[in-house]
């Protein structure tokens, strides 16, 4: 990735594509890349914080 910081280089790499805005579908992420041994992860997204849980019987919930 030409011009980029190696922080930003890193970031646009493991950033997954947004489906419909460059037409390339969005790459799969693994439950356990996103919640690294956690049982939950906040994540911010336009301005709001969500929540993704892993529940005991291995399902996701995201809540706002």
């Amino acid at each position: 990735m030409p011009n980029m910081s190696p922080s930003a280089a890193t970031l646009a790499a493991t950033q997954p594509a947004q489906a419909g805005l460059s037409g390339a579908p969005a790459r799969p992420v693994p439950s356990t890349e996103l919640l690294q041994g956690s049982r939950s992860v906040d994540i911010h997204h336009n301005g709001s914080v969500y929540r993704l849980q892993a529940t005991k019987l291995g399902k996701l919930i995201l809540t706002k």
